[in-house]
């Protein structure tokens, strides 16, 4: 009989292992999907884990997808450190890309004077939209005691639904033939590119500062320490004095804007125009990318480019395997589960015990 034996103190090797084993137990689980669903595994598995790294245009596809994965788990990492629950990340995401579209939309012949400048002011504009969104729950939670995971949840609906009202009414392009999109945005005011004729643009360089950045925050600063503190233990945070009200704010405002930030970034960058496909999920993937990387900046690069991969992969099966899109979020969901579930050998031990004989009555 298997039973499970508490640890006297947590497994460090465990903690370590844990992403590992649940992606070895995913593997083996798309593997098994794939035989279900007809399609050789092999290929399968090829398609998502070796397509996306092929070649130069397929890794800069990769660093597309990254990008927002990676800066919105690193605010939702200090938010969940801190622990408050942001789950609507999405929402803030939202909204940062409609504050940037609209400072984009603005550029014209009175800003050429500003050139590439003005990037920088869509950016700007993207991470005080994620900010703004984030106050609403921020305040509702400190004010009125809401619960912040339903708040800002719903908030994402409410995103979704100022975009489509924008994009299908006043943004529209008059001359985008009545599809619910705005305009293209100027070349100025688009994200510029590392490299000619592939879309990795300086988003890249963005994620890379913002994890060493958000490292030396977590681990370096007073701040980052007493965020920590009343994460893990509010009655010694209060007791040492450290402001329950403070890290609210200050954690959700940090998660909102890098969402914010994220989505003035794909709405610049790839996109180059609003449209009802903004959001493209990556508030939510995002969550698994914190836990997957330990809800440590380093980890959160490795765990952003695995999520991406799924994403890739989920794209180039439908087209060459002829399977549904739905299975990056098959993927996902699986590699979420399965780390819940190693995660409980950081506290336990597996044992085996041999069952006493069963003695019958004479």
């Amino acid at each position: 009989m298997i039973k499970l034996e508490a640890r006297p103190q947590p497994s460090k090797l465990m903690s370590i292992a844990s992403p590992l084993l649940a992606l070895a137990v995913t593997v083996v689980i798309g593997v098994l999907l794939f035989v279900m669903l007809g399609k050789d595994p092999v290929r399968g598995l090829q398609v998502f884990f070796v397509e996306p790294v092929k070649n130069l245009y397929q890794i800069s596809e990769l660093s597309i997808k990254a990008t927002p994965l990676i800066l919105i788990a690193l605010g939702l990492a200090v938010c969940y450190r801190s622990n408050v629950w942001n789950i609507g990340a999405e929402g803030q995401f939202i909204i940062g890309a409609l504050a940037a579209g609209w400072v984009a939309m603005q550029a014209g012949p009175d800003t050429a004077w500003m050139g590439k400048g003005i990037v920088v002011l869509v950016l700007l504009a993207g991470v005080l939209g994620g900010m703004f969104w984030a106050a609403i729950v921020a305040l509702l939670r400190d004010r009125a005691n809401a619960n912040e995971i339903l708040v800002s949840l719903m908030l994402v609906y409410v995103a979704e639904m100022v975009l489509s009202y924008l994009v299908y009414g006043p943004w529209k392009d008059p001359q985008g033939y009545n599809f619910p999109q705005t305009i293209t945005f100027l070349a100025d005011t688009r994200i510029p590119r590392l490299v000619p004729n592939l879309r990795a643009h300086i988003g890249v360089i963005i994620a890379a500062v913002a994890v060493v950045v958000f490292w030396l925050f977590l681990f370096r600063t007073y701040r980052g320490f007493a965020l920590q503190v009343g994460g893990l233990a509010p009655a010694a945070a209060r007791y040492a004095g450290f402001s329950s009200r403070s890290a609210l704010w200050t954690a959700l405002l940090i998660s909102g804007g890098m969402a914010g930030l994220a989505g003035g970034l794909e709405a610049a960058g790839p996109l180059g125009q609003l449209s009802p496909y903004v959001p493209a999920g990556y508030g939510f993937a995002a969550i698994i990318v914190a836990y997957v990387g330990r809800l440590h900046p380093v980890g959160i690069i490795f765990s952003g480019l695995l999520m991406s991969m799924f994403y890739i992969g989920g794209e180039l099966a439908q087209s060459r395997m002829g399977l549904p899109k739905s299975l990056t979020g098959v993927f996902q969901g699986l590699l979420l589960f399965t780390l819940l579930a190693a995660d409980t050998l950081i506290h336990y031990r597996v044992r085996w015990q041999r069952s006493a004989p069963t003695v019958k009555a004479a």
